[in-house]
């Protein structure tokens, strides 16, 4: 859902500017509709880039400053509370040592929808292409797997399979349901 209202505001911002530009040449050319639907289904990604382009600039201390703050909340603050957790603590120790290119490709991986994140960094499911090549994911799932080794095999699901159990299915008693967590 926060993609999709980010792609809308996106959107209007993009169509406003262009009315803008248009209205400020002697000449006006209409928006054809299939260029807004191709802007559209670019979705977040084609916000991100323009809102990077112009975001990114680290030369000075108060800007560097700003967009580092607004990163860290972005990673702490996801709804999501594994990845509040994963995200925030990787993005406050790696923040400061990273470029331009890694702030894009942090941007990147904190536009992705919670739920796939979680999926792709812990090995549920296999993530596309465009996000395994991004060093920010890479580094983070990196972070996840080696975390994940250290769990006991008993408590993990099998790669490619939902981690979907209860506290208590493993406990048998003669008063207690036979599976689930009731």
């Amino acid at each position: 859902m926060a993609t999709l209202r980010r792609s809308l505001l996106c959107l209007r911002q993009t169509l406003n500017s262009i009315n803008g530009a248009n209205r400020a040449s002697s000449e006006t050319v209409p928006i054809r509709s299939e260029e807004a639907l191709s802007r559209s289904r670019l979705g977040s990604s084609f916000c991100s880039i323009a809102r990077q382009s112009s975001d990114t600039d680290l030369s000075n201390e108060e800007n560097k400053r700003r967009i580092f703050n607004r990163l860290l909340y972005r990673s702490r603050q996801r709804g999501f509370l594994e990845l509040d957790l994963v995200l925030g603590n990787w993005v406050e120790e790696h923040i400061h040592s990273m470029d331009d290119s890694g702030i894009k490709a942090l941007v990147e991986v904190l536009d992705l929808e919670n739920p796939d994140l979680w999926k792709w960094l812990t090995s549920q499911e296999s993530p596309p292409e465009v996000v395994t090549s991004n060093p920010v994911f890479s580094a983070v799932r990196d972070r996840v797997m080696h975390n994940l080794n250290h769990a006991s095999p008993e408590t993990r699901a099998e790669p490619g399979q939902p981690w979907v159990r209860g506290w208590d299915d493993f406990k048998k008693g003669r008063d207690t349901p036979i599976s689930g967590n009731q």
